[in-house]
């Protein structure tokens, strides 16, 4: 092994000791494929639980720190959401527009399966349910089917409406009231999630200024809602706005964009928002309340930790609903100890695993 190898080997273990990563998996199939990453984060309250996210990633090692990244902040979500899992995270290499095959995710379903339980997959960017009805030909131990085979269905809807909900306690936060009424929302990324969200907010009053990378979804929400504003995605970080709610990919929240924004509030279903933790403490200090992105998108994962039990839509539409409660919380925890709100929401995460893995030490007979 050469000097290089040795370094690389190691920085990987650096990684996991820095984030408390307690396993890594790497999985190969030459006769379909796949190349695709398992990272476990935390297993002290269960099973890990996190999506597949399918992309093309330009090298190994950006889709390693994505499956890093995301592992460890599904354990916060799990946690925040009182979700009795895990975090993990599996990302597939390719282009999800031309590399999928059933065969493909059969043989990550044989992979998932090796796992015995250790760990539940689902849909994520780049991946849709018909993909899981093949993995699950090879396994259980996945979520967020469609209805149709059994699972709950489509989770961008109650994931939008805890958005929503998040939404109403960050501007009752930022503006001493949770009505969103005459608000002006600037909406980046109109998939489907942001697309669901918009109706939300419309239905509500509130006024929109929306973009998107795909034509086509900004096409079809302007045809849908003609009162809506739309701009160029590179526009959308300076429009004059109450809130800014970023649903697309993560990091829009960086040294770039920060100087640009004119929103006192943010909040969002995108997952990893700020580039750096020190994003965070600069928009503490610039005054503008950010509603931290794993608590404001927590609505899917309340949606397929559901299904494990059984799923209940009212249930898991009324878990959603206490996004609203939790950002109080944390929003409380920002001012009583004057830290930014994604460390006031790491601390209760923390505390709250802290806790819970002394209850699950004692012996209890079983």
């Amino acid at each position: 092994m050469s000097n290089t190898d040795k370094k690389d080997v190691f920085s990987i273990f650096a990684e996991m000791e820095k984030y408390g990563h307690e396993q890594i998996i790497f999985n190969y199939d030459k006769a379909t494929g796949l190349k695709s990453i398992i990272a476990i984060h935390d297993t002290t309250l269960g099973p890990a639980l996190g999506g597949c996210r399918m992309w093309n990633y330009e090298s190994e090692q950006d889709a390693l720190r994505d499956a890093l990244r995301l592992s460890r902040g599904m354990t916060y979500k799990c946690a925040v959401s009182n979700a009795m899992h895990g975090g993990g995270k599996t990302v597939i290499i390719g282009d999800p527009k031309k590399d999928k095959s059933d065969e493909l995710f059969q043989s990550l379903g044989s992979y998932i399966e090796t796992l015995k339980g250790r760990y539940y997959t689902g849909t994520d960017v780049g991946t849709v349910g018909m993909d899981f009805v093949s993995a699950k030909k090879q396994t259980n131990y996945v979520v967020g089917l469609p209805e149709e085979y059994g699972g709950s269905g489509n989770s961008a809807i109650i994931t939008a409406y805890g958005v929503w909900r998040g939404m109403k306690a960050t501007a009752k936060e930022a503006f001493g009231t949770d009505s969103l009424n005459g608000l002006t929302v600037a909406v980046q990324g109109l998939g489907k999630v942001g697309h669901n969200l918009v109706k939300y907010l419309i239905d509500e009053g509130a006024n929109l200024i929306v973009t998107d990378i795909s034509e086509e979804n900004v096409h079809r929400v302007k045809e849908e809602f003609r009162q809506v504003k739309t701009v160029k995605p590179e526009e959308i970080f300076s429009v004059e706005c109450d809130i800014f709610s970023p649903n697309a990919l993560g990091a829009v929240i960086n040294d770039q964009t920060i100087p640009q924004l004119k929103c006192k509030a943010i909040c969002g279903a995108a997952n990893n928002v700020l580039a750096e933790n020190r994003h965070g403490d600069l928009l503490h200090e610039k005054g503008i309340l950010y509603a931290p992105d794993y608590v404001a998108n927590a609505g899917g994962l309340i949606q397929v930790a559901d299904e494990l039990q059984g799923y209940n839509k009212d249930r898991a539409f009324k878990n959603a609903s206490l996004i609203y409660d939790i950002l109080g919380q944390i929003f409380e925890i920002s001012k009583k100890e004057n830290i930014p709100t994604y460390k006031a929401a790491d601390v209760l995460v923390e505390t709250k695993i802290e806790k819970i893995g002394r209850v699950q030490s004692k012996f209890t007979g079983r």
